[in-house]
């Protein structure tokens, strides 16, 4: 008996210890087993399906004046000065810049003489017709000989015209040595300084008017097929989207780039300064488009995407390349499939491995 109960009471400790190993065992298991249960984020989600849409391609464009002026010289020579600067305010009429005209002095000096030259012609011609003309009538002279001087008489008032002419046309080009701006408006561009050699046809000065502004894109064949005057197309100047309407379309291609110019008319309180860029939405026709609701889009270190659900109801963020944005709604160029079910709501509480609560599916 003494034996036996010796026996129990060594055992006993040994079955402390098992005992409590065994709840141990079982203790980690279920906290293991704890942490691996995912986080539970009520959210709305919806099923994307792709949908009958207008195809569009987006287009950079710059804002430009619809009224926009190159202001060339018709003179050739240097540059003396330029009296405006770019941005600045300038009338109709006003100086702008000025060129040498001492080659033009020249030419007008030379045309003062030749008409000098020819009246003094037509004067001694005139003194000989009418002298021969009174021997003629006198029948002093034969006919040849008269006809000679008065053929002389019609030469020279001929030379008198052409060379008054000549010295008109020579003091008309001193008034091009001053250019003045053809309208009202900003100086947009100054491709020329003082010193520079001013030759006919060579833009220096880019006047812009006040008033309509346009956008100017430059569209592929492909686009331009779908281009009519008269279409409302969205603008979108940064988060801001704007209706314009096609004004012109250009038919013939650029021979470089092959595409053609569209212009576009901005509303009057578009508010954007000449040379903003912004982005034009021109339609291709219809086709099948992905759109995703904007709610549905997060940026997460930078980088664009969505939530996707799946069957499990884990979300799973995807990075996705979007297009236009209308009526609250984004067209998915990549990065998500008809079928899949994104997120649309408590986006803020949604991470990689969240479980969706499926209690309330849109």
């Amino acid at each position: 008996m003494t034996t036996q109960t010796s026996l129990a009471a060594a055992l006993r400790p040994l079955a402390f210890m098992l005992a409590a190993a065994l709840l141990g065992g079982c203790s980690h298991h279920d906290d293991a087993a704890q942490a691996a249960a995912p986080r539970v984020v009520q959210a709305h989600t919806m099923t994307l399906a792709a949908q009958d849409a207008a195809s569009r391609t987006m287009l950079s464009g710059v804002v430009v004046s619809a009224h926009q002026v190159q202001v060339a010289s018709r003179l050739m020579g240097y540059i003396r000065a330029v009296d405006v600067h770019e941005g600045e305010h300038v009338r109709a009429g006003q100086l702008l810049l000025q060129v040498d005209p001492t080659d033009i002095e020249g030419q007008v000096a030379q045309a003062r003489a030749g008409l000098a030259q020819a009246q003094a012609n037509l004067a001694n011609a005139q003194a000989d017709y009418t002298r021969f003309g009174n021997l003629y009538k006198a029948e002093a002279v034969t006919r040849q000989q008269w006809e000679g001087i008065e053929l002389r008489y019609k030469v020279a008032q001929q030379q008198v015209a052409a060379a008054r002419a000549g010295y008109a046309t020579a003091a008309a080009q001193m008034r091009y040595a001053r250019v003045t701006s053809p309208i009202d408006g900003v100086v947009a561009q100054k491709m020329a300084s003082a010193g520079d050699l001013a030759a006919p046809g060579r833009p220096l000065l880019v006047i812009e008017g006040q008033g309509r502004m346009q956008v100017q894109v430059q569209a592929s064949a492909q686009a331009f097929a779908h281009v009519h005057v008269g279409d409302a197309v969205p603008v979108y100047a940064g988060a801001r989207q704007l209706r314009g309407v096609v004004a012109e379309a250009v038919p013939v291609a650029d021979p470089m780039s092959h595409t053609h110019t569209v212009k576009i008319d901005l509303p009057a309180d578009a508010g954007l300064a000449s040379g903003s860029y912004v982005r034009v939405g021109l339609q291709l026709g219809s086709a099948p488009q992905l759109r995703v609701p904007a709610a549905a889009l997060v940026d997460r270190a930078g980088m664009r995407g969505a939530f996707v659900v799946d069957a499990a109801g884990i979300a799973h963020f995807r990075l996705v390349r979007t297009g236009a944005a209308d009526g609250g709604l984004v067209d998915v160029q990549s990065g998500l499939r008809p079928g899949d079910t994104v997120v649309t709501s408590n986006l803020d509480a949604i991470g990689n491995g969240v479980k969706i609560d499926g209690g309330q599916r849109g």
